[in-house]
Parts: structure tokens; C-alpha cells; sequence
């Protein structure tokens, strides 16, 4: 009965059930229930315990354990970054630890599990490797994991979660159709799961597809674009300037500035002022930071515009003109900036983080020309703000944007009779 509330999202109703017990299946069902009601750290140790409980002589159902802990451990790591202005110690000591022991842990699980003929906890298994690889930028590899998978063996709740990180893996890619088609298979298996938070978590995810999701600047128009124009704007024939990633790309090409961010700055001015040109004070300026023009900055400005001139050569011309420089393209009809939705002090660090991969502070000082410690101070910011996430600690810690569509995270074990009760 106890299992069944879980599957049902009902933890209250579960506890009411093994509260007082402390055999193994209760510990287990105890750690699940905890984990839906928010406590992780408790829920992470009543886990740890049922896992010591069972012994050897349960093998799967401690795999069962772990797979279950893996996600209290992916839950914990997402809500400590959210809630880092908190200063919850317990919460920031879980998500600062490094997902790669819960991973190794889960795969042995995994395989366990596979072996033993347990084909759905196996299978949830997996959607939780692809979710971890997801949620730490790595797409390939994410996708990878998550084409293992047969959907149709999985019940409705881990069906909806699975479907949730299909979309996730799309819409990074901009394959908006996809997305749409993963999110309309969640919302059919969060129905059949009659779980209310899954069903609000697709419908949160549809809602992504429908925001404006960037900013375009073109002749010295702007306006809003959805995911769905954004991907069509990048398979037209125009030269764009992302100010998203750092990229100067057109149809056939792309050229990544994001280690260049003077570079990048006088080619986004160029791109705003296309067709017409942009002054020379202008350009230092908005390059250099600079309010007062002499010599020494225009000579620098020069070559800074060849450094860009050989970069851009296969998209554009980078030309002088009688009052400062203009941007000519190749083969695009136009040229448009790219930016993202709201610029604010920290959308440079944002821009970099945008492209997926995990970051650590100082390759993001290096990038943006920029000390580490005033890196670190945007990152804690940011997250502060629940705007980037972390994982790791010291020197192996990692920033990166939060993921999109946001995942659910359904703790459960899927077979209600794991554990009896």
C-alpha cells in the first residue's frame, strides 16, 4: 500500500504506512517519500541505510537503492543551485559534490538490474544517466543514452520523465518539431500517470516553446523571437551575429569568438550598424571601454579590425570607410544581431554559458578577459539569482546554464512491489 501511494504521489499517505518501521523495504519507501517531499539529505540517508539493510544476500534490491539515491543525488544538486542564496550548508554540500561517484554507482546498478531480468528499474536507470549527462552539457552523450531506451517499457511517470529529457536534448539543438513531438508524448503519459507536478512540469516545458527565447537586432529594429524563429533565422541566408554564443555564423559556417570578446564586440557593433557604418570612437568605445580617444586606441583598433578581418574572411569584408568601419557579407543577404531576450552586467558570462558545455571560473575569466575572482563573483551571483547551476568542488567545480525544459524528478522506484509493504 505504501508503494502504491508513492506511485500515486501521494507521500503522506505512504508514511503514514512505515513511518514507525525500520526494516529495509520501509527505510526504502521512507527515503522515496522524504525525497518527494523536498528533505534530500534525510531522504539520501534513509536510502543509504536500506541499501546497508538489505545486504548481500538482496543484490537487486539494493540496486534499487542506488538507482534511487542517483536521483535524490541529481534532485539535490539542482535544488542547491537554485537555492544557493539560502546558504542551506546541508543542501550546498550535496550539490557540491561531484556527480561522477552517484553515476558510477548508478551504471553498476544499471547492469545489475539488467542482468536480473529487472527491465523497468533498468530502464529507469538509464533515463536517469541520460538526464545526468544532460544536465552537465553533454548533449551527445546524453542522446546517446537516451536512444537505448525503449519508451513503451517504461510506466506513465517515467515515461512523462524520459519524454521530458527528449525535448530537453531537441530544443538545445533547436529542433523545435522534435521537442514539440517529445513534449506531446509527456503530456499523453503524465495523463496517464495522474500525477498533478508531472503534469505542471510538461506544461511548464510547453510554456519554454511559446517565450520569447532571443532578441532580434536588424537596421536598427529590434524584436522578440520564439525558439521556432530562432531556428528558423538560423538556416536563412543572413549573417548572425549571436551575441547568445559568441558566434559570427551564416548557413555554411561559424566562427567562434567566444575567447575573442573584443573581437566580438566590434563585430556585434558592425552587425547593429549594418548596412551603414560605425564611427572610430564609436568602436573603441564599445571595445575598449573607453571614453577618451587618443592615438594609442586607434592604433589598437586597427589591429584589432585586421585580427577580426582574418577571422571573419570566409563570411564577410571588414572594410574602412571615410568615418570608421562597415561590415559586408559573402554570400548572406543581410546581416543580424542575435542577442538574448534581457542584456543585463553579467550577459557575457551568460552568453558563454549558453552554448551548453560545463565552464569552470577561470576558463570563463580567460574567455572574458577578466580576472577570475570577478568571474567567480558574476557565477555567485547569477546563482544567487537561480540563473546557473554548479557541480563539483574546488578546482573541479563547473558552471553551466539550467536546463531546458526544466526536468522533473519523479522518485520512484517504478515497480510499486519492490519493496513490499
Amino acid at each position: 500500500m505504501a508503494a502504491r501511494a508513492l506511485a500515486m504521489g501521494d507521500p503522506l499517505g505512504a508514511l503514514n504506512r512505515v513511518a514507525l518501521r525500520d526494516d529495509a523495504p520501509a527505510l526504502a519507501l521512507r527515503g522515496i517519500a522524504m525525497a518527494q517531499l523536498g528533505d534530500l539529505a534525510r531522504a539520501r540517508a534513509l536510502l543509504r541505510r536500506a541499501g546497508r539493510a538489505f545486504g548481500a544476500h538482496d543484490a537487486v534490491a539494493r540496486a534499487r537503492c542506488a538507482v534511487a539515491e542517483a536521483e535524490v543525488a541529481l534532485a539535490s544538486r539542482d535544488l542547491a543551485s537554485r537555492d544557493l542564496a539560502s546558504r542551506d550548508l546541508a543542501s550546498r554540500d550535496l550539490a557540491s559534490r561531484d556527480l561522477g561517484r552517484p553515476a558510477a554507482a548508478l551504471g553498476a546498478a544499471r547492469a545489475l538490474l539488467e542482468a536480473r531480468g529487472d527491465a523497468v528499474n533498468a530502464a529507469h536507470a538509464r533515463h536517469l544517466e541520460a538526464r545526468r549527462l544532460l544536465l552537465v552539457g553533454r548533449v551527445d552523450d546524453a542522446e546517446r543514452a537516451a536512444a537505448g531506451l525503449d519508451p513503451a517499457a517504461l510506466p506513465p511517470a517515467s515515461r512523462t520523465a524520459h519524454e521530458l529529457v527528449v525535448a530537453g536534448i531537441a530544443i538545445r539543438r533547436l529542433h523545435t518539431r522534435a521537442a514539440r513531438a517529445a513534449l506531446d508524448r509527456a503530456a499523453r503519459a503524465a495523463r496517464q500517470a495522474r500525477i498533478p507536478a508531472l503534469t505542471a512540469e510538461v506544461e511548464s516545458a510547453h510554456r519554454v516553446l511559446s517565450a520569447p527565447a532571443a532578441r532580434l537586432i536588424a537596421r536598427g529594429e529590434e524584436r522578440l523571437l520564439r525558439l521556432d524563429d530562432v531556428a528558423a533565422l538560423l538556416a536563412s541566408d543572413a549573417l548572425v551575429v549571436d551575441a547568445c554564443r559568441h558566434v559570427v555564423r551564416d548557413r555554411d559556417q561559424v566562427v567562434p569568438l567566444a575567447t575573442r570578446p573584443v573581437l566580438f564586440a566590434l563585430a556585434r557593433a558592425l552587425g547593429e550598424a549594418w548596412p551603414g557604418d560605425v564611427p572610430r570612437d564609436a568602436l573603441v568605445a564599445r571595445a575598449f571601454g573607453s571614453r577618451y580617444v587618443d592615438e594609442s586606441h586607434r592604433a589598437r583598433l586597427r589591429v584589432e579590425m585586421g585580427r577580426l578581418r582574418r577571422m571573419l574572411g570566409g563570411l564577410a569584408q571588414v572594410g574602412a570607410t571615410r568615418r570608421g568601419f562597415a561590415l559586408a557579407p559573402r554570400r548572406a543577404c543581410e546581416v543580424v544581431v542575435l542577442a538574448r531576450p534581457v542584456e543585463d552586467e553579467h550577459a557575457a558570462v551568460l552568453a558563454l554559458l549558453a552554448d551548453g558545455e560545463s565552464w569552470s571560473s577561470s576558463a570563463l575569466a580567460l574567455a572574458l578577459g577578466t580576472s577570475q575572482r570577478s568571474a567567480q563573483r558574476a557565477l555567485e551571483s547569477l546563482a544567487a539569482a537561480g540563473r546557473v547551476h554548479w557541480f563539483g568542488r574546488g578546482r573541479a567545480r563547473r558552471w553551466t546554464i539550467p536546463s531546458v525544459p526544466g526536468f522533473t524528478t519523479t522518485l520512484l522506484l517504478p515497480d510499486p512491489g519492490s519493496f513490499g509493504a
